[in-house]
């Protein structure tokens, strides 16, 4: 009789390959943020280990930085949400299922166009002497002056991350079950009653993945705040860039990218603690039991109850 591989074997690509494309990349980047510079011709030095460069980070010029990149993430994520959810369920619910996939691949069009294209496109339309500013000009409005600011790169990745986030909300509300819905709706549940209290807490799988997915590479994210934000819109990713590419100091570019990564990490923690704290009522409305009342006086009988939490 033939035995079946240990699960451990099957894992095994998965696990080298995070060891070796994410594992020692960060772990190398770590030991590198604790040297120095050795001198103008050298990029990194780790035979004195300090926190020297983490100190330099903390500086209130690259602080600002760091507040303006997270200013711009959660803005970005939260926008991306809002803007994601309606399409995401129409596309899902109302949409004839025959056009879904149209649809789908409609969302994923820009994806077919490199990333830096697509924002030296809208560095394109938004520029002062651009179609856009000479139409808004003919109609009586001011040339527009967006380009070089933080709200252009703020339109430019939501712009860019909009299909990260629906097309994870799509796949979770297609997968809720409909007659739920029509449970929902026969028990008295208005549209609204029944999207907060049945849809969306079955789709909040698909509301995580899709958060994750744009917050996490937003607030790395570079290329973008080069383009349209200028001066004015600097983020992180530009200082990390530049630290490797220009000033050759890999010891504080790593630096920067470590606490870059606690930012995300520490950010995602909070993000999640607020939306536990926000959706307890919901979850603690939303518990139903059947049977006879579960009460101190009756707790015996009430042990034999059938208990079902819906939404918890």
């Amino acid at each position: 009789m033939r035995r079946r591989s240990p699960g451990f074997l099957l894992a095994l690509p998965a696990w080298a390959w995070l060891l070796v494309f994410f594992i020692a990349p960060v772990g190398m980047v770590v030991w590198f943020s604790f040297g120095y510079k050795p001198s103008i011709f050298a990029t990194q030095a780790t035979d004195r280990l300090s926190f020297d460069r983490y100190a330099e980070v903390l500086d209130p010029a690259f602080f600002a930085t760091f507040l303006n990149t997270l200013w711009v993430g959660v803005a970005g994520t939260v926008l991306c949400f809002l803007i994601g959810l309606p399409v995401a369920y129409w596309m899902a619910v109302k949409a004839p299922p025959s056009r879904r996939g149209l649809l789908v691949a409609l969302v994923m069009v820009p994806f077919w166009t490199n990333f830096l294209v697509r924002t030296i496109g809208w560095q394109v339309i938004l520029s002062p002497d651009g179609w856009l500013s000479s139409a808004l000009q003919v109609i009586g409005f001011e040339p527009l002056a967006i380009l070089n600011t933080r709200g252009a790169v703020l339109l430019g990745v939501v712009y860019n991350y909009l299909p990260l986030m629906i097309l994870p909300l799509f796949v979770a509300f297609d997968r809720v079950n409909g007659p739920l819905r029509e449970a929902s709706k026969d028990l008295g549940a208005g549209k609204w009653a029944t999207f907060f209290r049945v849809t969306l807490p079955l789709a909040q799988p698909g509301v995580i993945a899709g958060v994750l997915l744009v917050f996490i590479p937003l607030m790395g994210d570079y290329i973008t705040a080069t383009v349209l934000g200028g001066a004015k819109g600097n983020m992180v990713g530009q200082l990390v860039a530049s630290q490797f590419q220009t000033a050759q100091n890999w010891a504080l570019g790593s630096a920067m990218a470590v606490v870059l990564i606690f930012v995300i990490l520490l950010s995602a923690a909070v993000g999640a603690g607020i939306v536990w704290l926000v959706s307890w009522p919901f979850r603690a409305r939303n518990r139903l039991v059947i049977g006879p009342a579960a009460t101190a006086t009756t707790a015996p009988a009430a042990s034999a109850s059938i208990r079902e939490e819906v939404g918890a």
